[in-house]
């Protein structure tokens, strides 16, 4: 109980001392890079967003996959590329949410590349569902910046993961 007591003391104070700035506001940029949660394999993702106006970004980001399986002693090698734009309305101030977090929801509009290859004399490219194509998906997050450039981002739905993504947001 100590311990909890002490690192819920120390949150507490590291938040008083930060003089976080968050949403985005308008002219303003920062980088989200991280980790997806898939059935797929570990997507690795990277994006910038621009701060349009009251409350709104737009960016656009990229991510990357690549995950092994076997079927009948054929080992398959897939690769999926991602590209997307987004686009994110920021509710701190409609909610009166303090500056050191930022919640969001937004939509998701890109491409996913999907190709496979097995093991042997050819190879076989996915189409149609789980596969290549495009998607439209919604997205909805939440950001704490540790101090005024730096924070750590949740976010679920969005883009072509399962389950959502982690990371890092540093603004520039």
């Amino acid at each position: 109980m100590k311990k909890i007591t002490l690192v819920f003391c120390a949150l507490l104070f590291v938040g008083t001392i930060a003089k976080a700035q968050a949403p985005l506001q308008e002219g303003e940029m920062q980088i989200n890079g991280g980790v997806g949660l898939s059935n797929y394999g570990l997507p690795l993702y990277g994006g910038l967003e621009y701060g349009i106006g009251y409350n709104i970004s737009v960016g656009g980001e990229v991510s990357y996959r690549g995950y092994h399986e076997t079927y009948s002693s054929t080992k398959w090698n897939h690769a999926i590329f991602t590209a997307a734009a987004i686009g994110n309305y920021h509710f701190n101030e409609l909610l009166e949410i303090p500056s050191e977090w930022d919640f969001y929801a937004g939509l998701s509009l890109g491409y996913s590349a999907w190709s496979s290859k097995y093991d042997g004399n050819g190879s076989f490219s996915y189409a149609g569902s789980g596969g290549s194509g495009l998607y439209l998906v919604g997205q909805i997050g939440g950001r704490y910046f540790f101090n005024e450039n730096v924070g750590l981002n949740v976010e679920l739905g969005g883009g072509n993961y399962s389950g959502g993504k982690i990371g890092v947001t540093i603004k520039l």
